[in-house]
């Protein structure tokens, strides 16, 4: 699928619940001082073998959302769910335009909440009887739990989307909010992506990953990016960078390398550019070979100087399906001490291991 407007969206506004905290100034913090946000896992707790986890600290769904809608929450629920409403928070933000009836939100996952189907599952074959489960955790158990959650919070009563993803899912919902919004179905997308750390996730990574990378540490959080049609920001808000083009590939093995190559190029034609006009690259980082395919791709076409400009995206561990939306934040935190990178392109990708390839164009605007 392939988007291009005559008229490129805007990202107004992003926020992001991260390893580094709770709220956008905190991944823009801890970007800046490079430190790590690894930490020993509570085995005990998580139920997994020693080793490092990075995840949000302090982050306890009902200490941070409050008690009431939160009893049977799942934890990426609750991240998306501080997530979409940090940005909703923001000084500047317009609820008339960012919620109701006109807004949509689509939301980048894996399979939703591992943990919950995981669990729900058991309940089921473990009960005297199969229907001996709890009903208020059934939601839970389906991957649009977190999306429908955050339209009920906010009261975004737009289309609601879920896109199963992997770690390509932040990029193909930035694909899908811009064709809401060309389509004219929509004024406005929270466009985020959620993954969770648990013990279901952590267990079908260790064997699914095989020897290639079997120590990479898994990462959480959720990240936002508020979308619209150029100039009908809230003047609260101001356009940070224009969506110019989104490309999509599938492949895998040997042949991802030139398909990525592909996707990237296609990109940068669609708005007339070449890879000397891009001031960074920002990979995914996926675990093992295809992460370093996907560099090496970057470096080859847009030169590695651009691969130095952003902080990678690894800093937060493996998010999988938040990384693409994580990527983006990043960028937007990174430009916004960087003057020089006004009105310059980034080039923004994903690679994931079951065969689904992403690049996105942006054009970052002044401060």
């Amino acid at each position: 699928m392939t988007t291009d407007l005559r008229t490129p969206p805007v990202i107004s506004a992003w926020s992001a619940v991260s390893p580094y905290g709770l709220d956008a100034e905190s991944l823009g913090e801890g970007l800046r001082s490079g430190r790590s946000t690894a930490a020993p896992v509570d085995t005990g707790r998580w139920r997994v073998p020693d080793g490092l986890a990075h995840l949000v600290p302090g982050f306890e769904t009902r200490e941070v959302l409050g008690k009431r809608g939160t009893r049977s929450m799942d934890r990426v629920t609750g991240l998306a769910v501080a997530a979409v409403g940090g940005l909703l928070q923001q000084p500047g933000s317009d609820r008339a335009s960012e919620t109701g009836e006109r807004a949509a939100l689509v939301l980048g996952t894996t399979t939703g909440s591992a943990a919950s189907m995981m669990d729900f599952t058991r309940s089921s074959l473990e009960g005297e009887r199969p229907y001996d489960v709890d009903p208020a955790v059934m939601p839970n158990a389906v991957m649009n739990c977190a999306a429908g959650q955050c339209a009920i919070w906010y009261g975004i009563r737009g289309p609601n989307t879920t896109l199963a993803g992997g770690r390509a899912a932040g990029l193909l919902a930035i694909n899908y909010a811009t064709r809401l919004l060309a389509t004219g179905r929509t004024d406005s997308v929270l466009c985020a992506a959620a993954e969770e750390f648990s013990p279901a996730r952590y267990w079908l990574e260790r064997h699914s990953r095989g020897a290639e990378a079997p120590d990479v540490p898994l990462g959480e959080g959720a990240a936002v990016l508020l979308v619209q049609p150029a100039g009908t920001t809230a003047p609260g808000r101001r356009p940070l960078a224009e969506i110019l083009s989104v490309r999509t590939r599938v492949a895998t093995g040997a042949r991802a390398r030139t398909a990525l190559e592909g996707c990237v190029r296609s990109a940068l034609d669609a708005v007339g550019a070449r890879p000397e006009d891009v001031w960074a690259a920002v990979p995914g980082d996926a675990p093992g070979r295809l992460g370093a395919v996907e560099r090496d791709t970057l470096a080859a076409v847009c030169g590695a100087g651009a691969l130095e400009r952003v902080p990678a995206v690894s800093r937060l561990g493996d998010v999988s399906a938040a990384s693409g939306t994580f990527q983006i934040a990043m960028l937007l935190a990174t430009a916004r001490s960087a003057p020089e990178a006004a009105g310059r392109l980034a080039v923004v990708t994903s690679a994931d291991r079951d065969g689904s390839l992403a690049c996105a164009v942006l054009r970052l605007v002044a401060s």
